[in-house]
């Protein structure tokens, strides 16, 4: 099987150690920590073993944040993360997190002090269990200057008054970083757990972890014991919490991980009925859509981890954090619901190790917040950022050509040269100068009449083909600035123009055309002389081409082709297309069909729009009746049309994966949100943040398949995935702008929406197609659960 994505980052910076800590933990706790651990501790206090503790330290686990000066490794938040999601897959019941990752990290933060020095040593040579105890109430997410602790001055030192919720560790801790108000603004202490006055009173938590809540009653500590004092209080606490949401993103994902493996091998061994019960479609559907979320969690994390970097920078941690913990929460719910109900009863014993894990994702996933309170947070985060401080590769923002040569002048030796971001602001200047602004953002492909001046503006400009070799008249740009060239084009709104000859034949005339084949039909693609169609789908075969019955049978020099096509874009404006025909009845479905050139003023040919439920008519069916074909028409060989138009599917389905549609969407319902003031209704607020976070997730997917494109790679059957939550995302989001539209969601055509024009129709429409071509999202799932998770047939 094609297992769910495994690499934190996109990068191989480190990939060597990373995988070492990921393989030693693994090895660690096969070896230190049976599951049956989990169930003896969760009766008993202190719900973890000092032993086991001491065995993480000496691997390291507790040195991995802390500054070499402390004994520390000074590594990075990755190998955390690699320690974390091994305890995701293999849960142990020691506070690695609450101690190793987000103590350490408050105190690597501190000013050194003797105190702060001796604390922060002890926990990593694993002499000492700590926490922090901040928290005041339910649902706080952030330090806000009201801490549950008051800290009064005593003649020796300070008492303690108040009582901290959620404190991880409880009993059985050694002591605990303590944020308390005092005169002096806000400060943290170090207080041990054997302080007189000082009671901890443990929670029963779900998952049998240890958390408590401590009472501080005149608890009287040294002067010494306060480890510092001021306005970057705040500032060090958020940030551990942060780092520590990372972590705990990480191990929800290794939770996620195994559940999702062990159901899988669940529904390939359990037979009923004589058959596996993975080969049920249903459950392989349901399967498939576990698969997805820990792939969107998996690139959520990996470039979360890159962004944070050294995290340092707040905002971006903030940011960051709230992101990956609210992406890899849902993942872990879901994943371990979803394993629940495809194990059947089984699953939910007490015996079966499953609910541990069931468990286990419901105890992090409320531990420093939940899913929609992240979610709101990076709403308000991201909302709070200036205009234009968005993403670089999908936000459009105007062109800073100063210094570059005009694209008229530029060469292609020019352009294959330059840095990316200078390729792209020279594209960009070039859509400002040129592209019709009244065109820009439909939410419709563009009819030939209507942009055919702007086509033939990319011809004369040489920029028509950007892939295609220079010997056929393309830009032949290397994969990186071929995505980045796309990707400007969405970003500016630019609209698709008539590109099946572009994008689709020209490739395919390049890899399997005859030399006659590339001089006929090449030049006048990039002429305009020649406007092509699709030809695929037909009546009853529409994701199953396999099945299409439009034959061709051979007459002398010529074909004979009869049959039908259906959902031709555009075929209206077109003067030929290219067709799979069946010129083999007796061979199997995929074999026995062949690649056909057909010119659409050949006699026999009919073409009829049909009007689709917006009133448009983009699509066409072609008939074909006696239909007299040119043998020399034939692309590739014989009866090998179907590996011709396999090679087609992957990269159709990166680019209807790109994000940019989901991204104007997300602007449409942001401005009617605005207009409507729907930006201070809660319920509104906490959907358009979770679907904020599901179109940045979905730019995190796509830019892993990206980076397969842009170094030369193969796409895999995974990219599939893209397809899917592209497009049911996009139609979450048409769904909702209609909705709070209310009686204007039933409006046709452009509006005016107080200061601004909306059409709230037509990306509805849009997404209710969206899911059907290029393979309907049920094929899509279908593909999934056969080429990448090896689920049986029926």
């Amino acid at each position: 099987m094609n297992a769910p994505t495994e690499s934190f980052s996109h990068e191989a910076v480190d990939a060597e150690s990373l995988q070492a800590f990921a393989e030693s933990a693994r090895a660690l706790l096969n070896a230190e920590s049976p599951l049956a651990r989990i169930r003896q501790l969760r009766e008993t206090l202190p719900r973890f073993e000092r032993t086991v503790w001491q065995r993480m330290a000496q691997a390291g686990w507790t040195a991995i944040l802390a500054p070499a000066d402390n004994g520390g490794l000074g590594l990075d938040l990755r190998h955390a993360c690699a320690v974390a999601e091994a305890l995701g897959r293999h849960p142990a019941p020691e506070p690695f997190v609450a101690c190793g990752v987000q103590t350490v990290a408050l105190l690597g933060r501190l000013p050194a002090s003797p105190m702060r020095d001796t604390v922060l040593s002890s926990i990593v040579n694993g002499e000492t269990i700590a926490g922090l105890a901040w928290q005041a109430r339910a649902g706080q997410i952030d330090p806000d200057g009201s801490p549950a602790v008051r800290a009064e001055r005593t003649a020796d030192g300070f008492a303690l008054r108040g009582a901290a919720r959620w404190v991880v560790p409880g009993t059985g801790a050694d002591g605990w970083v303590v944020a308390a108000s005092c005169d002096e603004g806000e400060a943290l202490f170090w207080v041990p757990s054997d302080t007189p006055g000082l009671s901890v009173h443990d929670d029963h938590r779900v998952d049998g972890s240890s958390s408590a809540t401590v009472v501080f009653e005149s608890v009287r500590v040294a002067a010494s014991h306060r480890l510092t004092v001021g306005a970057g209080v705040q500032s060090a606490l958020a940030q551990a919490n942060d780092i520590a949401r990372i972590a705990v993103a990480a191990e929800l994902l290794g939770v996620a991980r195994h559940a999702f493996s062990a159901t899988r091998d669940y529904l390939v061994t359990r037979v009923q009925f004589g058959k596996p019960i993975g080969a049920n479609q249903a459950l392989q559907h349901r399967l498939v859509d576990a698969y997805l979320q820990i792939e969107l969690a998996a690139d959520t994390l990996a470039e979360v981890l890159v962004s944070v970097g050294d995290g340092q920078d707040a905002q971006t941690l903030a940011i960051g954090a709230s992101r990956a913990k609210a992406r890899c929460a849902h993942a872990a719910l879901h994943v371990t619901r979803e394993a629940v109900q495809m194990h059947g009863a089984i699953g939910f014993t007490d015996e079966y190790d499953l609910g541990l894990y069931v468990k286990r994702a419901l105890g992090l996933a409320s531990w420093l917040g939940g899913a929609q309170a992240l979610r709101a947070r990076h709403h308000r985060l991201t909302s709070a950022q200036p205009s234009g401080s968005g993403d670089p590769a999908f936000a459009h923002t105007p062109s800073s050509a100063a210094g570059l040569p005009a694209p008229a002048a530029i060469t292609p030796d020019d352009w294959n040269s330059m840095s990316e971001s200078d390729f792209r602001s020279m594209v960009r200047g070039f859509f400002e100068q040129h592209y019709p602004q009244s065109l820009r953002h439909l939410p419709r492909r563009l009819r030939l009449a209507e942009c055919r001046e702007w086509y033939m503006t990319l011809s004369r400009q040489g920029w028509l083909a950007p892939a295609w070799p220079r010997s056929h008249g393309g830009m032949e740009l290397p994969a990186d600035k071929l995505l980045a060239f796309i990707e400007e084009m969405e970003s500016y709104g630019v609209g698709r123009v008539p590109d099946q000859g572009i994008i689709n034949l020209g490739p395919v005339l390049i890899h399997y055309g005859t030399p006659e084949q590339q001089h006929e039909y090449m030049p006048k693609i990039l002429s305009g002389e020649h406007i092509w169609s699709q030809g695929y789908s037909e009546p009853n075969a529409g994701s199953d081409l396999a099945s299409l019955r439009t034959e061709a049978v051979a007459d002398g020099d010529d074909f004979i082709v009869n049959g039908q096509k259906i959902w031709t874009t555009l075929g209206h404006d077109a003067t030929h297309i290219f067709a799979l025909v069946r010129t083999d009845k007796t061979a199997k479905k995929q074999s026995g069909i062949s690649f056909l050139l057909i010119d659409l003023t050949t006699p026999g040919v009919t073409v009829r729009p049909i009007r689709n439920i917006a009133g448009e008519s983009e699509f066409c069916e072609v008939f074909f009746n006696d239909v007299r074909v040119p043998q020399r028409n034939l692309v590739g060989k014989l009866n090998e049309g179907w590996t011709i138009a396999k090679s087609l599917l992957g990269f159709e389905r990166l680019f209807v994966g790109s994000p940019m549609t989901c991204e104007n969407a997300i602007g449409v319902l942001r401005t009617v949100a605005r207009e409507r003031a729907l930006l201070d209704d809660a319920a509104f607020t906490a959907r358009f943040s979770e679907l904020e976070l599901d179109v940045a997730d979905l730019k995190s997917s796509y830019r892993r398949f990206a980076d397969i494109v842009k170094h030369g790679g193969e796409l895999p059957p995974s990219v599939s995935i893209l397809k899917i939550w592209a497009t049911e995302t996009y139609t979450a989001i048409t769904r909702l702008i209609v909705q709070v539209c209310e009686e204007d969601g039933g409006t046709m055509g452009s509006f005016k929406l107080g200061d601004s024009t909306v059409n709230v129709i037509a990306p509805l429409m849009t997404a209710t197609i969206t899911t059907i071509y290029g393979g309907s999202n049920e094929i899509q799932r279908n593909i999934l659960a056969k080429a990448v998770l090896e689920l049986p047939g029926g």
